[in-house]
């Protein structure tokens, strides 16, 4: 039985828009095409990625049906990053998810005043992204992690962990907006705890290279890697030297415990990439993004993995694997 001449009309136009938006570069009616944009690599994203992605399914959101994602990565190239942008915005996106730190962020914010952005970062306030956390202001919001504001903390919990390491290697990238101010913090905490710190900078990844090589002629008794988006890229070439090195260290993403470091301290980055959907569903329903407040973690997750301790002849205080979120085995 032939359907009627009004719904053969109704089809010819469903096929002739689909035909039209491919054509284009459009995403079908009913489709929202959104842009992930990160400077740094696919493969160290994966874990984040999947639960963005899980986010939005669980609003009801289906890439190939009513959604299309659009990454693009830029391979820890900074140079690289407002053509990378530029390219996003030829395919006009209706969101741009910015993550990466704010020199992914400053890039989007650099390229289009109109387009949402919903960002993950640092602070963007003390990165001057955002007018204030409650009114970003502007077409940005988003979540902040707050990973540097810890280090000092982190550094607090090595010694508890490693009580006699006295002299403490110290990986950090002087590019970082934020270095002078979160380098104050750690200084203060070393004089408290009377540890010596050994700083090693490393500003990409051909530098902390040479920085891992150069760490081992100063005998250091643990390591400290202070957080940063492009040092956490790198946490397999830096877990895979501690362990070479056997130093103990503690880290800013849980990541680097799950490969074998010996604790880490910090925001449950999948978390906030999983929460992350919530705003691109908030800003597709309506949300100016100025009038999103921008998202502070409640919780830090302490992770410790016994089998790194074991394997450094380390002994876990009671105390802390109590407060441990998580011992991995």
């Amino acid at each position: 039985m032939r359907p009627p001449i009004h719904a053969m009309r109704v089809l010819v136009f469903v096929a002739a828009a689909l035909s039209m938006a491919a054509a284009s570069g459009q995403p079908a009616p009913g489709m929202h095409r959104i842009a992930f944009v990160n400077i740094g690599d696919a493969a160290p994203n994966a874990v984040n990625v999947a639960a963005f992605r899980r986010g939005l399914a669980d609003l009801g959101y289906t890439e190939g049906r009513n959604i299309e994602i659009d990454f693009a990565w830029g391979g820890q190239n900074e140079a690289a990053m407002p053509r990378v942008v530029d390219d996003v915005l030829r395919r006009q996106p209706k969101i741009i998810v910015s993550t990466g730190g704010p020199v992914t962020i400053r890039a989007v914010k650099a390229a289009t005043t109109t387009v949402p952005v919903v960002f993950i970062t640092g602070d963007p306030l003390a990165e001057k992204l955002v007018d204030s956390y409650a009114t970003p202001g502007h077409n940005l919001t988003g979540l902040a992690v707050l990973a540097g504001d810890l280090d000092a903390k982190r550094l607090e919990l090595l010694t508890q962990i490693a009580p006699k390491a006295k002299r403490i290697a110290m990986i950090w990238n002087p590019a970082q907006q934020r270095i002078d101010e979160i380098m104050r913090n750690v200084d203060t905490a070393a004089a408290r705890l009377q540890v010596t710190l050994l700083r090693h900078p490393a500003r990409n990844r051909k530098e902390l290279s040479e920085t891992l090589a150069a760490i081992a002629g100063t005998r250091p008794d643990a390591l400290l890697v202070v957080a940063d988006p492009m040092l956490g890229f790198e946490r397999e070439q830096i877990v895979a030297y501690a362990r070479s090195q056997r130093l103990p260290g503690v880290y800013f993403w849980r990541e680097f415990a799950e490969l074998g470091g010996l604790a880490s301290y910090g925001t449950n980055l999948a978390s906030v990439y999983r929460r992350a959907a919530t705003y691109v569903d908030r800003i597709l329903k309506g949300a100016r993004p100025m009038d999103v407040p921008v998202e502070q973690p409640a919780t830090f997750d302490l992770v410790i993995n016994r089998t790194a301790a074991r394997e450094l002849g380390i002994t876990i205080p009671p105390i802390l694997l109590l407060r441990a979120d998580e011992v991995l085995p």
